[in-house]
């Protein structure tokens, strides 16, 4: 995998959470904290389990003693949470744009319910856009189910296609 790559993959990731901000930015706080039935029971907990996902990354990533599990400690707002969705995305990019080529094939360890899990560094950035992928599919549903029909388009082709 080379830097290229690796940089269009947090560049997509970060342009389809644009797009999902923009959405969430639309809606009520009704649809915002209304119940329904999925892997995480409300747009708000989806929402935040995609941000807590990607910001546990950068602390794997960064090796930091502690990281955050922003999903079991944050009780703020839907705007709170775009604030720190948003700050999220440019510490996301501005790490993959300077994470070492060499390093990519180094392994990263991290725990997962205690239990101590290991990945090439490019193998995890794929990863953490791949189960933000399946999450924002979720959310996609769950917004539909809530009555929001402002969606646009998220694929990569279209991505690519805007890009050039």
């Amino acid at each position: 995998m080379n830097r290229r790559y690796l940089i269009e993959i947090a560049n997509y990731s970060n342009w389809v959470d644009n797009i999902i901000i923009k959405w969430l930015e639309h809606i009520t706080d009704q649809q915002w904290d209304k119940e329904i039935a999925s892997s995480f029971n409300s747009v708000a907990k989806t929402a935040l389990h995609i941000v807590s996902a990607k910001k546990v990354w950068i602390d794997f990533w960064k090796k930091t003693p502690n990281p955050c599990y922003l999903s079991s400690e944050f009780a703020g707002t839907k705007n709170e949470l775009i604030e720190i969705w948003k700050k999220t995305m440019d510490d996301y990019k501005e790490f993959i744009e300077n994470y070492p080529v060499e390093n990519y094939p180094k392994t990263i360890s991290f725990k997962v319910r205690e239990e101590e899990w290991h990945m090439e560094f490019a193998q995890t950035v794929l990863h953490q856009n791949n189960h933000a992928a399946y999450h924002r599919g979720q959310l996609v549903t769950m917004l539909r189910q809530a009555g929001f029909t402002g969606f646009s388009n998220t694929d990569f082709a279209t991505y690519v296609s805007i890009k050039t």
